[in-house]
């Protein structure tokens, strides 16, 4: 991927904030553009999608989190939550309306540079066109990665959101293997102090109805990741 070739929207009031971010991408090749209101950012989107908007929560009019969740419903763009609230229940909250990565202000622009290259590259990853459609079972489970959809015993299903496929996706391909949480980002430049990988595996589980504080399914190896302790087999669908 050449990122001169990627226009970021930066959806933020406040024009010395966005000043700052777009300053921070172009100086590591990336064009920007910059929207002050929800509105004008959405309208710009319906018209031609970019590979990546930053959008910050606090806003003249709208709530950001609604601008997340409406980007995600109805654009293929990846979508990075840049914004000054520290707050797990926020991060959580973006995280779940779909968000690629939650980013806390003040930002330091390598970190920044370094989350939107990954989302980029993820997103980026060519479709498995012409391949054989397959399945993974794992315990009472079975799930599709083309359609994201998780599949219990009883026949009922509920749609993933992007990034908790993702992670899904990981643990199945490196079943009973320890994963870093910066192998779960996909990004060697995770901030020991980031915690949007433990906000997901958290979610994750729970998807799983695998019990939060005692987990059987999914474990957590202290100072080291997370492993899926179970048996996967693929099917051709």
């Amino acid at each position: 991927m050449n990122p001169a070739r990627e226009e970021i929207h930066i959806l933020e009031d406040d024009p010395l904030v966005a000043a700052t971010v777009a300053r921070a991408l172009e100086d590591y090749g990336f064009a920007t553009r910059w929207f002050r209101t929800a509105g004008e950012l959405l309208a710009a989107v319906a018209r031609q999608a970019p590979p990546l908007a930053i959008v910050d929560l606090g806003l003249p009019d709208r709530d950001g989190m609604e601008v997340v969740r409406e980007l995600r419903q109805s654009a293929d763009c990846g979508v990075l939550i840049l914004t000054g609230r520290d707050v797990l229940s926020e991060r959580v909250l973006g995280l779940e309306l779909g968000a690629d990565d939650y980013v806390v202000k003040p930002f330091e622009p390598r970190e920044l540079v370094a989350r939107i290259r990954s989302i980029l590259r993820r997103r980026s990853q060519p479709a498995a066109a012409g391949k054989a459609r397959r399945r993974a079972c794992f315990e009472a489970w079975r799930y599709d990665p083309a359609s994201l959809t998780l599949a219990a015993a009883d026949g009922s299903e509920q749609i993933l959101g992007a990034a908790e496929a993702r992670l899904l996706l990981c643990f199945l391909e490196h079943p009973n293997r320890v994963l870093s949480r910066e192998q779960l980002a996909a990004n060697p430049d995770l901030s020991p102090l980031d915690r949007s990988i433990d906000v997901r595996v958290s979610r994750l589980r729970r998807r799983l109805d695998d019990d939060t504080q005692s987990p059987r399914l999914i474990k957590t190896v202290y100072g080291a990741g997370y492993v899926l302790t179970a048996g996967v087999r693929w099917e051709i669908a």
